[in-house]
């Protein structure tokens, strides 16, 4: 619940007096000051009625600074509602109630958060701690407010209990709703919370800072709120893992401290007089990495440098300047090529869009470059937070020719990813089976993007396959998948998709089909490995384990007998048997040329069979051969499939309907969910073949037949 606050010991100190952190972070409330404005009653005579409150003047002048022509009035009302209702509460430091959602907000006004989401802001414990109804929010401040409110209120009831927490983020999630602001909001509440952790006790902040690490981080990443990822980062990091929180501490006092010139800095200077000279407008900052990206670096590289505790941020007007900094960068420094990321042209799942890239500088120091717009930059920083609301078009909103046909980024505030949880979470058969998913997807920080056939995108985590793109895009209707081709070729279902693939899901006519248990070895989306458990547990027989050792090929007896009629020219010599190669079974009208085999004997071969160059080239004499006046023919095809029960029967019946008679077949052992069947069949017409060849690839889950070709 909101009440709970305080600082982390070290964490709020260090924020507090780390001259590098204080560089880094927004302004802070001064919460002494305003809980004497609440208690002296700031809000009080008529001149309140002309101004806003000296309380929330700051709120106010964060908010203009990103919203000039904001119409402040709602914020007086809704800061005189909040402080009158929670007048005489006071939080666990002792400071009066009211400087809790002061804080929430302010943090919310310097992301840039539109005025509807910094009135929900302030009013987002009225309902549950006092008096105030969600009906008279309703009346007062309009249904968007009351929406907003209300889903925090029943986040906020929400019981963070160790023993509750599957159920607790279920239901948060469902709260959240169709509008990310109520997470929004919730982000912003337990940062001031963390941030003033400390009169907790040591046990109650290590529960608190785990669950924020283990779902409101990923959730902060997913949002795209990168502000509030990074310092909830630092403050768990110094909760729960104080050593490394100290070492770290150190290393950056020492490297910021030492008076040793700032390496950094240096590259940037020289950064800047490149593009100055290239007559590219741009400006380059250096940003200071965080206490979390800092470790994280050091467990990577070992000894840290002076360039590897910040990186450098070039920022632009337009897209195209990017990659025109991106150019000068890579002609006058040396690039580190495998550090390079475009996330411009493909962006992030949390809107996320920059050019990555590593230079390294004439004195061999190596810095990390972002580049990016300062409308990206705002994105990049703030999230959703910065892309306003969904029933009004806010000025710096994404471009709509951008957004994606399959609804990633055309509503910002229900993105396509809490869309696809809030489905999944609906089929979770139990409260720890979503939590232990929910978990292992947030825990996915890296994202591919794939292409569909459509031209639509596909969002999915690193290291997914075929089985997931097929659940992301079809739902319950990929149970009938039967394989796709990725870029083109056929590929089992099993096949990890890199970013930027483009994936065609083949899909059985048959709505019936169901899938393999072996899908769940390849399945790791929460969506698909719950779409394909349920589909098993209502289909036991599908789920019976297969047979130990592998099954030989099922093989009919063949029958020998001639088919088409064949006639060769042997300039008087006698007449001698003629019959089609096994090879390319050529069948009427194809053209033919014949070759003596053992025995005195003539094989007949299709003209562009490899074995008549092999022949040729040994030598052999090539004999006359043509078609005689009977129409029937015999020719061997091959069927390649994808399995599935009853599709050796299907083809069969597509056989006999079209008229063949089955000479022999085999069906070999399944490779990979793939089935090759081989069918010898006697036609009573050659014309006959191309029909029957059809009808063989419309059977559901064959993709290809053709006629044999081997030597």
């Amino acid at each position: 619940m909101s009440a709970e606050a305080t600082n982390p010991v070290s964490a709020a100190e260090t924020a507090a007096t780390d001259p590098r952190v204080r560089r880094r972070a927004r302004a802070r409330l001064d919460l002494r000051r305003i809980g004497r404005a609440a208690l002296l009653g700031a809000t009080a005579g008529p001149a309140s009625r002309d101004r806003l409150p000296d309380a929330i003047s700051h709120v106010a002048e964060a908010h203009r600074a990103h919203h000039p022509e904001a119409d402040l009035s709602v914020l007086r009302r809704a800061y005189v509602l909040a402080e009158s209702s929670h007048r005489g509460q006071f939080r666990k430091s002792g400071e009066p109630y009211i400087t809790h959602p002061l804080a929430v907000t302010l943090i919310l006004a310097e992301l840039g958060a539109e005025t509807t989401t910094l009135t929900a802001s302030l009013l987002h414990d009225t309902v549950e701690d006092t008096e105030v109804t969600l009906d008279q929010v309703r009346r007062e401040f309009g249904d968007e407010v009351a929406y907003l409110v209300d889903g925090v209120t029943k986040v906020e009831k929400i019981d963070y209990g160790a023993a509750a927490e599957p159920e607790t983020f279920r239901k948060m999630l469902v709260a959240t709703g169709d509008d990310v602001r109520v997470m929004s909001i919730k982000l912003a509440d337990r940062l001031h919370n963390m941030r003033t952790l400390g009169v907790m006790r040591p046990e109650k902040q290590a529960r608190i800072a785990k669950v924020t690490r283990d779902v409101l981080i990923p959730l902060a990443e997913r949002l795209g709120v990168q502000a509030l990822k990074t310092e909830l980062e630092d403050l768990v990091f110094a909760i729960l893992h104080p050593e490394e929180y100290e070492a770290t501490r150190a290393l950056i006092a020492e490297a910021t401290g030492s008076g040793s010139p700032d390496a950094l800095a240096a590259v940037a200077e020289q950064v800047g007089t490149v593009l100055r000279e290239a007559d590219i407008a741009a400006e380059v900052l250096v940003r200071p990495r965080h206490f979390v990206s800092v470790h994280r670096v050091r467990l990577k590289r070992g000894e840290l440098r002076g360039c590897d505790f910040g990186r450098l941020l070039v920022l632009v007007a337009e897209d195209a300047d990017c990659y025109a900094v991106l150019g000068e960068l890579h002609t006058c420094f040396t690039p580190l090529i495998s550090e390079f990321k475009d996330f411009i042209a493909a962006p992030k799942f949390n809107l996320y869009q920059s050019l990555h890239t590593a230079i390294a500088a004439p004195d061999g120091a190596v810095a990390e470059v972002l580049i990016r717009t300062h409308r990206m930059h705002k994105v990049a920083e703030a999230g959703v937070v910065a892309l306003g609301s969904p029933l009004g078009a806010a000025p710096d909103a994404v471009d709509p020719s951008e957004a994606a046909e399959d609804g990633e980024r055309t509503d910002p505030t229900r993105p396509g990813w809490l869309a696809r949880l809030l489905d999944w979470q609906e089929s979770a058969p139990d409260p720890d089976t979503f939590w232990s998913s929910l978990r292992a997807d947030l825990a996915e920080d890296h994202e591919i993007t794939v292409f569909r056939a459509d031209g639509g995108t596909l969002g999915l985590p690193a290291g997914s396959t075929c089985v997931d793109a097929a659940y992301a895009q079809h739902g319950e209707a990929a149970h009938a998948c039967l394989g796709a081709r990725v870029n083109g070729r056929l590929a089992p279902l099993g096949t990890v998709l890199s970013d930027g693939d483009t994936v065609q899901l083949l899909l059985a006519q048959d709505a019936g089909s169901g899938p393999s248990p072996e899908w769940l070895d390849h399945a790791r989306t929460p969506a698909a490995r719950i779409a394909i458990t349920a589909w098993l547990q209502a289909h036991p027989q599908a789920a019976a384990p297969p047979a130990a050792a592998p099954r030989p090929p099922l093989s009919v007896a063949a029958d020998r007998s001639s088919g088409a009629e064949l006639h060769a020219d042997l300039d008087g010599a006698p007449a001698a048997p003629v019959r089609p190669a096994g090879c390319c079974t050529p069948v009427p009208p194809d053209a033919i040329t014949g070759f003596r085999v053992r025995g005195g004997a003539v094989t007949a071969h299709r003209t562009g069979c490899p074995a008549v160059d092999v022949m040729r080239r040994l030598g052999r004499a090539a004999v006359p051969v043509r078609w005689g006046d009977a129409a029937h023919c015999r020719v061997t095809l091959v069927a390649e499939s994808f399995g599935r029960p009853g599709l050796l029967a299907d083809l069969t019946e597509a056989i006999a309907t079209a008229g063949a008679e089955v000479v022999s077949a085999t069906v070999e052992p399944p490779t990979e969910q793939r089935v090759r069947h081989t069918y010898t069949l006697q036609l009573a017409d050659a014309a006959e073949l191309p029909a029957l060849m059809r009808a063989m690839r419309e059977v559901p889950g064959v993709y290809d037949v053709a006629r044999i070709h081997r030597l």
